[in-house]
C-alpha cells in the first residue's frame, strides 16, 4: 500500500459518511484507501468510539484510529435545521451517502429516502442497520455480539468444555461493512447504465445469517443444528489445532489426496491407506483415533520448522501466533502489510490492484478537523463561515485541542470532559446546547441516570 497520494480506483468518488462505531466506518475506509473523498460527518459529541479506550492517541481511542484513516471530519448536528442545510449542500455533488441511523430517523428530520431521491436522483444512499426497518424486529438496535447470539454463531462456537462462546473479533460488524462496500460498488456500476442512484441496505442480522456457512447449508440438508466442536471442523478431518514440542499448530486438510500427502510427509504413509482414515467420511467417523495418531507424531517436532516444511510441500499448516508475532512476521513485513504516516501505524488495505494502488494520504482526523476546509469547498465564503460562527448553529470548527486528560481516560469524568470539549466547539452553540447534545454529553455519567441518558443520546443508533 503506497504512502504517496497516488490516484486510486475510487478517485473522483465523493462519499458523505454519517456512520459511527464500526460497520460503516470500516466500509468507508475501504473506499477511502482507494482514493474516494470521504467526508466523515460527526454528531456534536463526536463518534463515540473516539472514547473506546485506552489506548489513546491524544484523545482518540485506537478503536477509532484503526478504521478512520484517509477521511476528513466535520461536526454537524443533524437534529438542527442548520446542520441539515449544510448536509443537503454537500449532497449536491456527492456520489454516495452512507448512514447507520435507526430506520426512520432521516424521515423524522425531513430528509428521508423519498426526499433525497427527488433532490438527488444520482445519489447512492446506503443504510446500515441492525434488523432493517420492517419485520418483528424492524427498527431494533443491533450490536455485533447480540447478532452473533441471535443468528446461531455463538451456539456453534466453542467446545463442549467451554460451552457457547462469542467470536473474538467483531465479525458481524466488519462483514456488514464489507457487504455495504460491495453494495455501493454494485449500485455505482448500475448507475453507469441507468444514470440513477438507488437506496440499498445491509443489516447486521442478515449478515450474521449469510456468513453462517457451512452450518446453514448443513442444516438445510440434514435438519440438525451444529454441535460444539471447538477448533474442529464439522465437515473436514483433520482440521484442528495440534500441540508440538514448542507451540500449537493448525492443520487443515481439504481432501483425501491432501491427507495422503500429509501422511507421507510426516513419515506415516500407512495412515493414508488405513481404512479408518482413507476417505474424509471415514476420518470424521474416526476423528478421535486419527487425532491421537497425528498428535503423537507432531509432539516430536518444533512448530515453526514443521510448518515451514509442510507449507513448502503444499500442505495447509500454520503456527498459532499471537498478534505481535503476526504483525512482525517476515512475510507481513515483506508484503508491506504495515503502513505508517507521522504518528499513525495500521494494517494496509488487502485489495492490491496493479495500476490503481491504495494509498495512505491522511492520518485519522481529529474531531471536526476539516470543517472550514470542507465548507470552503462547498461554496461557503469566509463571511458565510463567520456568520455560522456568530449564529446559534449546528456547525463545529476545529480549534485548540485541549481536552482535559487529567481524569483517567476510563473514568466517567474523563469521557465526559472529552465529549464536553467537542460539544463546545459547535459553532454558536448556547450554554445549554441542543437537546441531542445535552443527552449525548451525559452519556458517560455514572449511576442509573446514565442508562437512560445514554439511550436517549444514541436513540438513533442502528
Amino acid at each position: 500500500m503506497s504512502s504517496a497520494a497516488a490516484p486510486g480506483a475510487m478517485t473522483g468518488l465523493r462519499v458523505i459518511d454519517l456512520t459511527r462505531v464500526l460497520g460503516g466506518p470500516y466500509c468507508t475506509q475501504i473506499l477511502a484507501d482507494h482514493g474516494a473523498d470521504v467526508i466523515k460527518v460527526e454528531p456534536p459529541a463526536g463518534d463515540e468510539v473516539r472514547d473506546w479506550g485506552p489506548p489513546f492517541h491524544e484523545e482518540d481511542a485506537a478503536y477509532f484510529v484503526g478504521i478512520n484513516r484517509n477521511k476528513r471530519s466535520i461536526g454537524l448536528d443533524l437534529a438542527s435545521e442548520g446542520g441539515r442545510g449544510v448536509l443537503l449542500k454537500m449532497l449536491e455533488t456527492a456520489d454516495v451517502l452512507i448512514e447507520n441511523f435507526k430506520p426512520g430517523t432521516l424521515d423524522k428530520w425531513g430528509i428521508g429516502n423519498d426526499v433525497l431521491r427527488a433532490k438527488f436522483p444520482r445519489l447512492v444512499h446506503c443504510r446500515i442497520s441492525g434488523f432493517g426497518a420492517d419485520g418483528p424486529r424492524g427498527g431494533n438496535p443491533g450490536y455485533d455480539a447480540i447478532i452473533q447470539a441471535m443468528t446461531g454463531m455463538i451456539a456453534a462456537t466453542g467446545s463442549p468444555e467451554s460451552g457457547p462462546m462469542r467470536i473474538g473479533v467483531p465479525l458481524v460488524d466488519i462483514t456488514t461493512g464489507l457487504y455495504a462496500a460491495i453494495g455501493i460498488l454494485m449500485a455505482l456500476s448500475e448507475r453507469q447504465r441507468s444514470g440513477l442512484g438507488q437506496f440499498l441496505e445491509t443489516t447486521l442480522y442478515e449478515t450474521g445469517l449469510a456468513i453462517m456457512h457451512p452450518h446453514t447449508a448443513n442444516y438445510f440438508m440434514h435438519g440438525k443444528p451444529p454441535g460444539l466442536t471447538g477448533n474442529e471442523h464439522p465437515n473436514l478431518v483433520p482440521y484442528a489445532i495440534f500441540p508440538t514440542k514448542t507451540d500449537n499448530i493448525f492443520i487443515g486438510v481439504g481432501n483425501d489426496g491432501t491427507f495422503r500427502k500429509l501422511a507421507k510427509e510426516i513419515g506415516k504413509p500407512e495412515l493414508g491407506t488405513d481404512p479408518r482414515f482413507a476417505r474424509n467420511k471415514d476420518r470424521i467417523a474416526n476423528r478421535d483415533a486419527l487425532r491421537a495418531e497425528l498428535a503423537a507424531v507432531f509432539s516430536q517436532h518444533e512448530a515453526e520448522p514443521l510448518c515451514n516444511r509442510l507449507l513448502a510441500a503444499g500442505l495447509p499448516a500454520g503456527p498459532v501466533q499471537k498478534i505481535d508475532q503476526a504483525l512482525t512476521n517476515p512475510h507481513t513485513l515483506h508484503r508491506g502489510d504495515i503502513i505508517e504516516k507521522d504518528w499513525y501505524k495500521g494494517v494496509a488495505s488487502p485489495i492490491r490492484l496493479e495500476r490503481t494502488k491504495p494509498s495512505l494520504r491522511r492520518t485519522p482526523p481529529k474531531f471536526s478537523q476539516h470543517t472550514a476546509e470542507v465548507l470552503g469547498e462547498f461554496g461557503y465564503a469566509k463571511s458565510d463561515i463567520e456568520a455560522l460562527v456568530a449564529a446559534p448553529s449546528s456547525i463545529r470548527l476545529a480549534g485548540p485541542r485541549a481536552i482535559g486528560r487529567a481524569s483517567h481516560p476510563r473514568s466517567p469524568r474523563g469521557c465526559r470532559s472529552r465529549r464536553e470539549h467537542r460539544r463546545r466547539r459547535l459553532i454558536g452553540t448556547t450554554s445549554e446546547g441542543s437537546s441531542s447534545a445535552r443527552a449525548t454529553r451525559r452519556s458517560c455519567s455514572a449511576g442509573p441516570r446514565t442508562s437512560r441518558t445514554r439511550r436517549s443520546a444514541r436513540r438513533t443508533r442502528r
